[in-house]
This record gives C-alpha cells, structure tokens and sequence, in this order.
C-alpha cells in the first residue's frame, strides 16, 4: 500500500534521484549531497504558492517512491475554467509497472476534482514512447501539440 502526502524539505534528496533516474533526467539533474541550493530555493517557492502541490509518494518504510509536482491554472477561456497541470512525474524504477503511477495520477486528478478544476493537463517528452502510452491508458489525449522554447 502506498500513501501520498505533500512533499517536505527532507524528501528533495530522493525526489531528486527519482527526477535523475532516466536518461533525460539524468542528463539536467544534479544529484549532490546536500541537494543543491537551486532545488531548496524551488521547494520553498513551490511551498508557499497556495497553487502548487508537490506530492511524494511512499511506500510502507515511508521511502519516497514517486513524486510529482501539480499545478492550479486559472484561466479566462472556457468561462474561466481552472486547470491543473501534472509535471515532473516520477515512480521508482523498481516499482513501475506495479501499479503505483495509475494510483499517483488518480490521486492528483482527484486533487485537480477537489480544487474545481475543469480539465487536467500534462505533457511527455516525445521520446518518452513508456511514459505517452501509460497516460493515454488513463485517459489522456494527445489533442494539442505543445511547444517549448528554452531560455
């Protein structure tokens, strides 16, 4: 059985191997010890924003095993519908495929219900073939192409 909660300061060192382990994670994060003061300086903006949730989660030990980051959009289109948007989704490598990712986004979609959210949002990255089918069996639809631009 797993439990989500919110993050807190002493979960950023494993929150941060989960974000490292993969390729492209591996290739933009910074695994150090203590964390890198970049990561603190972001949980502290994430903490004290009423719109951001960071979720860890854990397993019967209390070793974070996922984690995630949601954030509530409000908008002005579709009459000022909110959105919540999942980033930074993570599951143990260990663990994936047990079940655990399906529960982490109920979970989050069930936050984005409660907060009066009118859709949920996320995005892949491309090469993340594993990833796009996992969310397209929960539902998700790949109905806008999504543009980034690095600065």
């Amino acid at each position: 059985m797993y439990r989500f909660r919110l993050a807190r300061q002493s979960d950023l060192a494993a929150i941060v191997r989960l974000l490292a382990d993969d390729d492209l994670g591996g290739a933009r994060e910074i695994v150090t010890d203590p964390v890198d003061a970049r990561y603190l300086s972001a949980f502290a903006a994430i903490e004290a924003d009423a719109n951001q949730l960071l979720a860890v989660a854990t397993d019967a030990a209390d070793r974070v095993v996922g984690c995630l980051q949601l954030s509530f959009l409000p908008g002005l289109s579709r009459t000022g519908m909110w959105r919540g948007q999942i980033e930074s989704v993570r599951v143990a490598s260990d663990l994936r495929g047990s079940g655990l990712g399906s529960e982490f986004i109920a979970w989050a979609i069930a936050q984005c219900v409660e907060r009066g959210c009118g859709l949920v949002q996320l995005t892949s990255d491309k090469t993340r073939a594993d990833s796009i089918r996992f969310y397209e069996k929960l539902g998700f639809v790949a109905s806008h192409e999504g543009l980034k631009r690095s600065l």
